[in-house]
C-alpha cells in the first residue's frame, strides 16, 4: 500500500501530508455514522499525541461522522486487558504495552528486547511497520480478534540516578536499578541489581536511596515524574530499550467499516506519526535545558561503549528469548533478525 512507502518521508513530505489532511469541502469523506471507543492508560501525554491527532482528523475529514472517542486512565479497560476487551467486543481499539502481558503476546515481545538498534523515531516506525506485517505477529493478534494499526514509537529508555554515576560499564556493578523485563535482564549481566518499582513510587524510592537509578522513556517520563528534582545524573546514548506500545483495533470492527473509512484510517497514519514525533521532540527541547538547570549531569555513552553493551549484555538476552520462543513454535530467531535487518535498512 502506498502509505507504507512513505512512513519515513521527509519533513517536507510530511508537511504536504498535513496540508492534505486539513479538511476542505473536497476533502470530506462521505460515509455512515460510526463511533469507536479506544482505551488507553494514564493522562493525555506524548504517548497519546498520535491517537489524539487521529481522533481529531477522523472527525474533521468525515464531517463528524466517524468519531474516535479516547478513554484515558483505564476508564474502559485496565491497561493489561486491552486485548481481552477487544476480543469480547467491549471496545473497538486500544493502546497496549506488550510487556504488560507477555503471556498473551509472546512473539510481540521481540520489540521489548534490550539494546535493539532502533533509537531513531523514523527507524522505529519502519521497524515496527515491517514487524507487524510478519505472519507470526498478525496471527498472535488475530487470536484476540485484533489487528495492528500503528505504533506509539515510545522513546528509548535512559537511566536517571543518584550518587556516583556509572562512567564505565563496570560502574554499573552493584547498582540497584529500576529496569523492567529484558532491560533488567541485560543490566543484571552488567552486574546491576534490577528491581521492579511501580512508576508512581520511583520518586520516593530514589529520594530515599532505596535504589540508585530508574529507567524511563527519555525525556518526557523523567520530567513527568520529576526525577530531575532529586537526581544527580542521567545517561544519554545508553538507549537501554523501549517499551513496545502499539494501537490495535478490533478486526470485526475494521471489517464492518466501509472501504472509504478503511482507506482514510490508513492515510491518517502519517499525521498520526508526525504528531508523535513532534510531541517527543517538544518534550526534549523543554526538558533537556530543565535537567541542565537542575544541575543533573549528562553521562554520555559513546558508540564503542554501546557496541560492547550489545555484545556483553544484549545478545545473551536475545539468544535466551529466541530459545524460549522456538520452544513455543514461534519463529523467534526470524523475528529478531527481521528487526535487525529492517533497522539497518532504515538507517541507509
Amino acid at each position: 500500500m502506498m502509505l507504507r512507502k512513505h512512513l519515513i518521508a521527509t519533513i517536507g513530505a510530511a508537511g504536504i501530508a498535513f496540508a492534505a489532511a486539513s479538511a476542505t469541502a473536497a476533502d470530506i469523506v462521505e460515509g455512515p455514522s460510526v463511533t469507536w471507543h479506544l482505551s488507553t492508560w494514564g493522562p493525555s501525554r506524548g504517548q497519546t499525541a498520535g491517537i489524539e491527532k487521529l481522533s481529531e482528523l477522523l472527525k474533521e475529514r468525515t464531517g463528524g461522522n466517524f468519531q474516535l472517542n479516547i478513554a484515558f486512565a483505564e476508564q474502559l479497560a485496565p491497561a493489561k486487558e486491552g486485548l481481552d476487551s477487544i476480543k469480547i467486543g467491549v471496545i473497538e481499539a486500544a493502546q497496549i504495552s506488550t510487556s504488560y502481558h507477555p503471556g498473551k503476546n509472546p512473539a510481540l515481545t521481540a520489540l521489548d528486547l534490550p539494546f535493539l538498534p532502533i533509537e531513531d523515531d523514523d527507524v522505529r516506525i519502519a521497524v515496527h511497520e515491517a514487524f507487524y506485517r510478519h505472519p507470526a505477529a498478525q496471527k498472535e493478534l488475530e487470536s484476540w480478534g485484533a489487528m495492528y494499526y500503528a505504533s506509539a514509537i515510545l522513546p528509548v529508555y535512559e537511566f536517571m540516578g543518584v550518587g556516583e554515576p556509572p562512567r564505565t560499564l563496570e560502574g554499573w556493578k552493584g547498582k540497584r536499578v529500576r529496569a523492567l523485563g529484558g532491560m533488567g535482564d541485560a543490566m543484571r549481566i552488567l552486574g546491576a541489581v534490577p528491581t521492579t518499582v511501580p512508576a508512581p513510587e520511583v520518586y520516593t524510592g530514589l529520594e530515599r536511596r532505596m535504589f540508585d537509578a530508574a529507567a524511563f522513556p527519555f525525556t518526557y517520563a523523567h520530567a513527568s515524574y520529576r526525577l530531575h528534582e532529586i537526581a544527580d545524573w542521567y545517561t544519554h546514548g545508553l538507549a537501554v530499550g523501549a517499551a513496545n506500545v502499539v494501537t490495535v483495533v478490533s478486526k470485526s470492527a475494521w471489517d464492518a467499516l466501509p472501504q472509504q473509512y478503511q482507506d482514510l484510517l490508513m492515510e491518517l497514519k502519517e499525521p498520526h506519526y508526525e504528531a508523535l514525533k513532534e510531541a517527543y521532540k517538544a518534550a526534549d527541547e523543554k526538558n533537556l535545558p530543565m535537567f541542565q538547570e537542575a544541575g543533573v549531569e549528562a553521562i554520555e555513552i559513546d558508540e564503542e561503549q554501546r557496541k560492547e553493551l550489545i555484545e556483553r549484555a544484549a545478545k545473551p538476552v536475545w539468544d535466551q528469548w529466541v530459545e524460549e520462543m522456538e520452544g513455543k513454535s514461534i519463529p523467534g530467531r526470524e523475528l529478531v533478525q527481521l528487526i535487525l535487518d529492517e533497522a539497518e535498512k532504515a538507517k541507509k
